[in-house]
């Protein structure tokens, strides 16, 4: 394949759109107090929230990490996706309210308000961390990919200070309002885009029929037999199918690995494992939370969250299917001439060495000039809808968790400015970090195992104090405290197998089990042990003082409440009618790629 190259008119495109963008998101500056900046005046209303709820997410796995996990045959990658829509619709409902009545500014805040200060600090700086090597790196890495293709002769950190500089020119200045407006922007691009993509794939197989005909005669010739596993895939169904077979045994069953079990998502680890994350990501993490926390009123705030449950759906025919195409498009495709280095800096010859790079293939590929350009500008845009975010959501945490509680007396506008200088530091520190994620496998990969390490203890805690009263500080804090250490614990052990695989023998045993475990599986068996941690040392110490459950539990008595709310609303505005379509339309996408 010859190299990346773009043409006149699409570099106009490119910089006309980069320079327009940060315009816009200047444009609708906030800045006035730490409301207007941290959370847009708490004024947006429910199609922003959704769409930016949307537009937030996808930059860091939809777009290049869904169509390389599909391109390795790992289509049920999308059931992240519809995931995603049934646990937006569980946080609407239950955490939601409490979120929005409380007026917090951060999630670590409300932790404080059901807890104490010290889960406040433990999850700030968790989150900071997570935000800083996990979102922001990610999506620096996502479009130092896509303009390293196309600027073969420009080192890749030069590439991510451009990026990074771009999304902080406006995001510093304007603070939430700006990222969500030029993120709603930025998504419809994105999506559009993807469309079109889509259809063209679709033309270069022969439709649907064409895709399942090559799948079928691939499958027939045994392209689809995983010799790890035994997994066979036998036609083009089975390719499409997000559900596979999984264990053989009760230990394979219980570790969710080992011969006969799906290595990618065992339906095991999809059951017990996947909500975990999901509800993390939606629920209780900075970066998506915030773009609630500045909805109008909850109604707003509910609406945008089952409307970005809608938006997920689609994904599988616009982002996850390109990348089952590009089986058939590119299969033993040589993609040495486009210069795609790998980790140990090396160019990568073969695509199915190097899957992140199969949505950059496919746009080049099958994009006429001038669209290409508008194509690629809204991968970029993406890709800083994302940065742009972790960048504010950060900055808030710092700000109000951490300085505002040392420095009480700190005016509007110094908060202000201290997050704007945070921001800065934080554009720093993920530039540096994004270069050593290819070091790490395929992006989806490295998100979610990421995310696995973090996540369980802090879920664990807001869910069971959320519905359990007796719940207490003491409990909370140190199930936090012992899910880190044994989450730390499981990093390293995962780290140093990859630093030893060529002396495998010298890997201690207790790293050889941890690592022998699926880490979805990890994900439930680390939250079932914070959740007993918490409930052990909560009955064995006092009982929460009532202030910090009057306002921050669930109660029976508030479903009666807020059925008298709903009754005088039209269907269309009953959030409850519009959970019960959201759940069936996912359950029909689901059941045709059963």
């Amino acid at each position: 394949m010859e190299k990346f190259q773009l043409s006149s008119i699409d570099f106009i495109i490119m910089v006309v759109y980069a320079l327009f963008i940060i315009g816009y998101g200047l444009y609708h500056a906030k800045r006035k107090s730490s409301e207007d900046y941290f959370l847009a005046g708490r004024n947006m209303l429910w199609p922003v929230v959704g769409i930016s709820l949307f537009a937030a997410n996808i930059s860091n796995s939809t777009l290049v990490g869904l169509a390389g996990a599909a391109y390795k045959t790992d289509t049920h990658v999308f059931n992240y996706e519809w995931l995603a829509a049934v646990v937006l619709v569980f946080f609407a409902i239950f955490f939601l309210p409490f979120y929005l009545r409380s007026r917090v500014y951060t999630m670590p805040e409300f932790l404080e308000r059901r807890y104490d200060k010290r889960s406040r600090y433990y999850f700030s700086f968790i989150m900071v961390v997570g935000n800083v090597l996990i979102d922001t790196a990610a999506a620096l890495y996502v479009g130092s990919i896509v303009l390293q293709l196309i600027f073969p002769g420009i080192e890749s950190w030069l590439i991510i200070a451009i990026l990074a500089a771009a999304a902080a020119a406006y995001t510093i200045p304007g603070g939430l309002s700006s990222v969500i407006h030029t993120e709603v922007l930025q998504a419809i691009l994105l999506v559009i885009g993807s469309i079109i993509l889509t259809i063209l794939a679709f033309g270069e197989v022969g439709g649907w029929s064409g895709m399942m005909a090559g799948l079928d005669a691939k499958a027939a010739a045994g392209d689809f037999t995983n010799p790890d596993t035994g997994i066979v895939l036998n036609n083009g169904q089975e390719v499409l199918s997000m559900f596979r077979n999984s264990g053989q045994t009760w230990g394979d069953f219980l570790k969710g690995t080992g011969p006969g079990v799906d290595g990618f998502m065992p339906w095991t680890g999809l059951l017990i494992g996947a909500p975990i994350l999901g509800f993390y990501f939606w629920a209780n993490n900075q970066f998506m939370v915030q773009r609630v926390l500045g909805a109008k009123d909850i109604n707003h705030g509910r609406w945008g969250a089952i409307f970005a449950g809608f938006l997920k759906l689609p994904v599988v025919f616009i982002m996850v299917l390109p990348g089952t195409l590009a089986i058939l498009m590119y299969g033993g495709l040589d993609i040495s001439a486009i210069n795609y280095q790998l980790a140990d800096g090396s160019i990568c010859t073969q695509l199915k060495d190097c899957p992140d790079a199969t949505y950059p293939v496919l746009l080049f590929d099958l994009l006429p000039k001038g669209l290409l350009g508008l194509v690629v500008s809204g991968l970029l845009a993406a890709m800083m809808s994302s940065i742009s975010a972790t960048f504010n959501s950060a900055s808030t945490l710092v700000t109000m968790d951490f300085f505002k509680q040392l420095r009480p007396n700190l005016t509007s506008e110094q908060l202000v400015r201290i997050g704007q200088i945070t921001t800065l530091i934080l554009v720093v520190l993920a530039s540096l970090w994004a270069p050593f994620i290819g070091k790490a496998g395929g992006l989806w990969e490295y998100l979610q195992k990421a995310l696995a390490y973090i996540s369980p203890p802090v879920a664990a805690v807001f869910l069971v104090g959320m519905f359990w009263k007796r719940a207490n500080a003491t409990g909370a804090f140190t199930a936090l405290i012992a899910g880190f250490f044994m989450g730390l614990l499981i990093a390293i052990s995962a780290i140093t197998a990859g630093a030893m695989e060529e002396t495998p023998d010298k890997i201690p045993a207790l790293f050889n089990f941890l690592n022998s475990i699926h880490f979805l599986h990890q994900t439930f068996y680390l939250f079932a042990i914070c959740t007993i941690i918490q409930v052990t040392v909560s009955l064995a110490t006092d009982p929460p003082p009532m202030d910090k459950i009057e306002d921050y539990t669930w109660k029976g008595e508030m479903i009666a409440a807020e059925t008298a709310e709903l009754k005088g609303l039209p269907w269309y505005q009953n959030y409850r009618i519009l959970s019960v379509f959201l759940l069936v339309v996912t359950a029909i996408v689901v059941w045709i790629f059963r």
